[in-house]
């Protein structure tokens, strides 16, 4: 199938079918309960049930579609839009007005205002505070001492985005604050979605008060970051600056709503992707000592002894390559909903208009009709004799399309630079206490990784 969309006249004359129904739903809740129990197996296993397969979450239909082929067409289908259960959980924080959850002539507008911070001629300008950040982060560590990865990656990932998109004066403070909000909001909005119970949300149980808790508190700290920066009168060349400045399609500035949507767009989805992969790159750096010494000897062969530098980074392919193939096994984003603008149909299967659809990249990345030894960390398969082996949209971490991720180049520099700074500062171990084990939210990340750095 071509990625582009099937027209109604193309789908009237075929004979569409209904997508099979997956097995194990259970009254009431459908498939919601799998989900909630072991999501990423329950995922992982629906391709072998078809390409397309039908789900119950609650009473209502979802279309789970498994092959990468499909998931591409789709995402660069107009026939498809943002929205569903994922993003419907997600306005609570992200709002309506932001580009995370836009869509349509809002959305471009949006993609043109934010696009400029992230071309690939303006990464170089956060080059020293990536650096900085990279090598406070090591600086940090003492030999021997238990390092919390949770805390510490998103203080590393919060403080790059506020000093290089916002020019916020992050303090570790707010960066704690953040971490603990958005590991409960993310936590809760993910029960919302696979478990859709409206009502039962709304009343003052325990861990609604908590979830509600943090998301206020989520939402005053965009709201002080904004008053900061307009009672300063400062107007540095940043994001904030140009969204200030932004105008909507009348030629009159954005709302105040839109810049509030905008600001958590793009701080908190940003910050909590790059901290749940940075902390799977230190699981990785921990439990592959073998790569680790590559990333070292690999950094060293480069820069010859003094600290890594951002202008150093694409030099590093091995460096890159463990970040890629971290981010293929360990994905943050692992869910994805789009719901369908239209009748139309993916791989011989009726979509009906409205329908909500629903696909895992961790279960397509994963997957062995894609990969060889799929499940085994090898980083050598992103060389480009074999890279070439991967199917098309088997490994897309950043998505594709026009929801493509606009900060891909600016999350792969930090990612790879702060990956050859603690490779090249030390070695890491596992101490007691430490549960590497997947937690599974919106993202996902280990439940409590506790490392020991030993310097090189």
């Amino acid at each position: 199938m071509t990625v582009e969309s099937v027209k109604p006249a193309a789908v009237q004359a075929r004979e569409l079918r209904e997508p099979p129904l997956a097995g194990g739903g259970v009254p009431v809740l459908g498939h919601g309960l799998k989900l909630v129990r072991d999501p990423l197996a329950f995922m992982s296993r629906l391709r072998e049930h078809g390409d397309v397969v039908r789900l119950k979450l609650g009473p209502k239909t979802v279309y789970a579609v498994t092959t990468p082929d499909l998931t591409g067409a789709m995402a660069l289908s107009t026939d498809y839009k943002i929205d569903g259960p994922l993003w419907e959980s997600l306005e609570g924080l992200l709002g309506k007005e932001g580009v995370a959850t836009a869509n349509g002539p809002r959305h471009r507008r949006q993609r043109r205002t934010i696009q400029p911070a992230f071309r690939l001629d303006a990464i170089p300008a956060y080059g020293p505070i990536m650096e900085e950040e990279a090598h406070a982060l090591t600086e940090r560590w003492r030999s021997g001492e238990r390092v919390d990865c949770t805390s510490e990656s998103f203080r590393v990932a919060v403080r790059i985005a506020a000093r290089c998109l916002l020019r916020g004066d992050f303090m570790d403070e707010r960066a704690e604050r953040l971490c603990v909000a958005l590991a409960t909001v993310f936590r809760g909005m993910y029960r919302r979605m696979v478990v859709p119970l409206g009502p039962l949300y709304r009343l003052p149980l325990p861990a609604n008060r908590e979830f509600n808790r943090a998301l206020a508190d989520l939402h005053l700290l965009v709201d002080e970051i904004v008053a900061e920066r307009r009672a300063s009168g400062q107007k540095p060349d940043d994001l904030l600056t140009a969204l200030l400045a932004a105008k909507d399609d009348n030629g009159d500035p954005i709302g105040e709503q839109e810049i509030h949507d905008q600001v958590v767009a793009i701080l908190t989805p940003g910050s909590e992707t790059v901290a749940s992969t940075i902390m799977w790159l230190l699981q990785v750096l921990a439990e592959h000592p073998e790569h680790a010494d590559r990333v070292r000897d690999e950094v060293e062969s480069v820069t010859g002894g003094r600290p890594v530098a951002f202008d150093d980074v694409r030099k590093l392919t091995h460096t890159n390559n463990v970040v890629v193939e971290a981010m293929r096994l360990r994905p943050a984003v692992w869910i994805l909903t789009r719901r369908a603008v239209t009748d139309t149909e993916l791989g011989g299967y009726r979509i009906p208009a409205g329908a909500d659809i629903v696909y895992s990249p961790y279960a397509i990345q994963r997957d062995a009709k894609s990969y060889a030894d799929n499940l085994e960390f090898d980083p050598d398969r992103w060389l480009p004799e074999r890279a070439k082996d991967v199917p098309k949209y088997a490994m897309s971490p950043f998505s594709v399309g026009n929801r493509k991720c606009p900060s891909d180049h600016f999350s792969m520099a930090q990612l790879s630079l702060i990956t050859a700074a603690v490779a090249t500062a030390f070695r890491l171990e596992q101490v007691a206490g430490s549960d590497d084990t997947t937690r599974v939210g919106i993202t996902l990340r280990p439940h409590s990784l506790l490392l020991k750095p030993v310097p090189r």
